[in-house]
């Protein structure tokens, strides 16, 4: 988890939980992501100002539950299980804008890949793979094809 001394109640003020998976299929994920993500919350005693939990794809940014909980004036912490529930790229660009306003992300499995260049290659396999063979299981395409590169 990448959670530091600021993450007191005091500190955060008001969270924002968002939850996501990409299809209908995957339903009982999202409401795990939900019970998860609620009972961090409230072990650690913050209050949650907002709860939005979507089925979408996370490589584009037509998400209205998304939209909604960034622009909730009350939300002044963004709190995501993983990265990747928030989009699949330019998650960075997120981070800015909200600490821009005075806001932050919050992410609670930081199990993300840790290289830099093997990240951005997945993202750009995951872009590829998505136009090519349709939005569904592009990353687990991008995974599969940059894994045969490595063993290959």
């Amino acid at each position: 988890m990448n959670i530091d001394a600021n993450t007191t109640p005091e500190a955060i003020g008001g969270l924002g939980l968002y939850a996501r998976v990409s299809s209908p299929d995957h339903k009982t994920d999202l409401e795990r992501q939900v019970a998860r993500l609620s009972a961090w919350a409230a072990k650690a005693g913050h209050r949650v100002a907002r709860v939005e939990a979507e089925i979408a794809s996370g490589m584009h940014g037509r998400r209205s539950k998304a939209r909604r909980l960034l622009a909730d004036p009350n939300v002044t912490c963004v709190v995501v299980e993983h990265k990747d529930r928030l989009g699949r790229m330019n998650v960075e660009l997120v981070e800015a804008a909200l600490s821009a306003t005075g806001r932050r992300l919050l992410v609670l499995e930081d199990g993300e890949i840790a290289d830099d260049l093997v990240r951005d290659m997945v993202e750009v396999l995951t872009s590829f793979c998505a136009r090519h063979y349709g939005r569904r299981s592009a990353k687990n395409r991008a995974l599969k094809a940059l894994q045969a590169c490595e063993h290959g």
